[in-house]
């Protein structure tokens, strides 16, 4: 049956592939709501600098200990969170808004990763730093992921009307209720742990992927937050499902052919979405005459 050797095969045959096949779900599950809500704080590009900014962190527990999960990912988050302050605070010290500071310290961050891991490894271990290698999961990083992702639910279930309300009007939260910043620093300990989750499985320079691009395409099938969860966690899932199948039949790096099919898959939504897309636009369904 050439359909089931084709997209159910891999999966059977082989352990690695289901224990890849687990892993993308549970960062389905863990960032692509965080990539909504990313999206609409308009900080989809602060995910992105946060990606680079936990580099470094890693790459000193890839010098102290080789590719050993909990060093790499203890020193991704110590990363991320400095990060995070520093920016913070340098655009309350001075004249520099946060988003060009972020920019700075993302960019020496970056710098100072790759310098890092070139120092101790080889060109390899760069790659597998900076792009991730899912098909290489073991059980150990699968049951990381795993606790990332609950806990990301868990945090979000709390912390999710005071984030709605912000996304909405953040002057009215100000004025009825004091919740907004602890529940903004807790949404922003949420990005560097997701960050770091991606970080295992696709690197670097590719985790934010799998939180960005599942929101925008649902952003453009419903304008409803909860609607918007759901298709953004079932892009991502599909993209991790087809991407692990297109790498597994072709010579296509597992990360980049994850990232490439939702790439897909936001440009079909972006022409075809029926909330925005450029197809509704040009060609608005016709309003019920009464």
């Amino acid at each position: 049956m050439p359909m089931y050797d084709l997209l159910i095969a891999p999966f059977s045959e082989f352990e690695f592939m289901r224990r890849a096949l687990a892993g993308v779900v549970a960062l389905a599950f863990g960032g692509a709501p965080i990539g909504v809500f990313l999206m609409l704080r308009r900080m989809s590009l602060v995910g992105d600098a946060m990606a680079h900014a936990i580099l470094p962190g890693a790459a000193v527990g890839f010098l102290l200990s080789g590719l050993n999960l909990f060093a790499m990912t203890f020193g991704g988050l110590i990363a991320g969170f400095a990060v995070a302050i520093l920016a913070g605070v340098v655009s309350r010290v001075t004249e520099l808004k946060e988003d060009a500071s972020l920019a700075a310290f993302y960019l020496v961050s970056l710098a100072l990763g790759v310098t890092i891991v070139s120092i101790r490894g080889t060109n390899i271990d760069l790659l597998h730093v900076l792009f991730g290698n899912v098909l290489a999961m073991d059980d150990q990083t699968l049951l990381v992921i795993a606790f990332n992702a609950t806990v990301t639910l868990l945090v979000l279930a709390v912390i999710w009307r005071p984030l709605v309300i912000e996304c909405v009007d953040p002057l009215f939260l100000r004025t009825v209720s004091r919740t907004g910043a602890p529940a903004h620093l807790a949404f922003m300990a949420l990005v560097v742990v997701n960050l770091v989750n991606g970080f295992q499985a696709l690197g670097t320079l590719l985790a934010v992927g799998l939180m960005v691009l599942p929101a925008g395409i649902a952003r453009f099938w419903s304008r409803d937050i909860t609607g918007m969860m759901v298709i953004a966690v079932g892009a991502a899932m599909l993209s991790g499902y087809a991407g692990l199948v297109l790498s597994f039949h072709s010579k296509v790096p597992s990360g980049p052919a994850i990232i490439l099919v939702a790439a897909v898959l936001y440009l079909v939504s972006l022409l075809l979405g029926r909330a925005g897309g450029v197809m509704r636009q040009l060609f608005p369904a016709p309003h019920l005459e009464a």
